[in-house]
């Protein structure tokens, strides 16, 4: 009866896969010595016997103790785990960066660099957090991935292996036998892989937690698209990817959300960047959000309560790139969102990237910070000195004096971004909440936040409703949109 890690108690735990509660799904793991394998805490089988049982904070864990995965429950298919955002210790931050490929394309030297740390203290802190070292954390997530393309896709094996990251087809067979237990032939011959549509275009099904509120999703898309960058109709939200390999073009479709994933087609100018594009889509749409505990939290708030019973599942906005973020949001200060649209869409027309999109959905990339940086004062109206911040953080993004990314504490985050010409608080908080999905900023001083309190009679000066501050912006930001719309 053992846990490995800190995290986890085996009580909690224990009680969870007793009732099969799939709340806890991507949470932690649990291994079965008697069976050898692991699974999710919903796992229809029976349950195991007490002494038989430890549970693992990942799925890494699990493997590097010897188990490998169960083929009933496919534990590695369920949602991320929602601690990666709800926490900014070292293993969550580290966490973040792998899932965006940090490991693949840097190795453990740069996911270390990004964290601050040397690559053996962070082997250390993450081996005693989270049950396994980053290089076996990464394997775990390339693994999982490489299920998810061998069950959902007619894609060749050799490109799979390629697409999630592995060095060589005999890393990738060798891996896929240790954690499944299974060749890939065999782990296909039990799917439905979906045929082929001959366009390079490449669809997959991203799993989430419900309750998942798609009214907001699809008004915030729709509202905030930059034509040429991004095109919304209704459930269906198409944009271009800025990813390490190329430019991208995503499309998700949220009328597939009642069967529990978000339905997404990618297209990318390099395979490699798969796994990178799944997770800044994951991130944006917050699909790895334990909605069910943000909604009974605040609910019991009898001021949130209606607003949560109308809303339920509400979505944190994350971001696909750090820069494009900080840019479009200092674009938009003190504007309304059309007018930020409009002059967002003119500095994608005049200075982004072709992208082809045959379906003509989208056609421009956002532009780079060098662009931004170098001619953007040809092209942004408006005030100088907002013009002169504007160019003034692209630069320092440019040449490298600013890093944004989802390793930073969210404390280091709005330090850095404070530290702009331009950006004050109500700025920094934002653009830090939506980088990091933090779950916990409260922005007391929007006007429309504060407009939604005022309504309900809500008292914001302080945050008692932590760790979920950043949900009830939302709810608030979501009511006072919804009435003044309804006027």
């Amino acid at each position: 009866m053992t846990t490995s890690s800190p995290h986890l108690d085996f009580d909690r735990c224990y009680r969870a896969i007793a009732a099969r509660d799939a709340r806890f799904d991507g949470q932690f793991f649990t291994a079965v010595a008697s069976t050898g394998i692991y699974c999710r805490p919903s796992c229809p089988a029976t349950t195991p016997r007490a002494e038989n049982v430890s549970f693992h904070v990942t799925a890494a864990a699990a493997q590097a103790a010897g188990y490998r995965a169960c083929r009933r429950c496919l534990p590695d298919a369920v949602p991320g785990s929602p601690r990666w955002n709800l926490e900014s210790d070292l293993a969550a931050r580290a966490m973040r960066l792998i899932a965006d490929g940090a490991v693949d394309r840097s190795g453990v030297t740069g996911l270390a660099e990004r964290l601050g740390y040397s690559p053996r203290q962070l082997t250390r802190v993450l081996t005693a957090e989270l049950g396994a070292g980053p290089l076996a954390l990464a394997r775990a997530h390339r693994a999982a991935t490489a299920r998810m393309l061998i069950l959902g896709t007619a894609m060749p094996f050799s490109d799979i292996a390629f697409a999630a990251g592995f060095t060589s087809i005999r890393q990738f067979n060798d891996t896929i036998r240790e954690v499944f237990a299974r060749t890939p032939s065999q782990l296909r011959s039990g799917g439905r892989a979906a045929p082929s549509n001959g366009t390079g275009e490449l669809t997959l099904r991203l799993a989430l937690r419900g309750p998942y509120d798609t009214g907001w999703v699809r008004w915030f898309l729709a509202a905030h698209a930059v034509p040429g960058l991004e095109h919304a109709d209704g459930d269906r939200y198409t944009r271009v990817l800025n990813l390490p390999g190329g430019n991208g073009i995503a499309t998700v479709d949220l009328g597939s959300v009642p069967d529990g994933y978000v339905r997404t087609t990618l297209s990318l100018a390099s395979m490699s960047d798969l796994s990178a594009a799944v997770a800044r889509l994951r991130h944006l749409l917050d699909l790895d959000a334990d909605p069910l505990a943000i909604d009974e939290a605040l609910a019991a708030d009898p001021h949130l309560a209606p607003l949560v019973a109308g809303t339920p599942g509400i979505r944190l906005f994350g971001c696909v790139d750090p820069a494009e973020l900080l840019l479009r949001t200092m674009i938009g200060q003190q504007i309304s969102i059309a007018a930020a649209a409009t002059h967002q869409a003119r500095l994608v027309a005049a200075l982004g990237d072709e992208v082809s999109d045959p379906a003509g959905r989208v056609s421009r990339a956002f532009p780079t910070p060098a662009a931004v940086a170098e001619r953007g004062g040809e092209v942004l109206t408006g005030p100088r000195s907002r013009i002169a911040a504007i160019r003034g953080a692209a630069a320092e993004l440019a040449e490298g004096r600013l890093h944004l990314h989802a390793g930073l504490t969210r404390a280091d985050a709005r330090a850095e971004l404070l530290r702009l010409k331009g950006v004050g608080p109500w700025t920094a908080d934002y653009v830090a909440m939506r980088l990091l999905a933090d779950p916990d900023t409260l922005l007391a001083s929007d006007l429309v936040v504060a407009k939604g309190a005022e309504r309900i009679g809500l008292d914001i000066a302080a945050n008692r409703w932590s760790p979920w501050g950043s949900y009830v912006s939302l709810h608030l930001w979501n009511h006072a949109l919804t009435t003044d719309r309804r006027k």
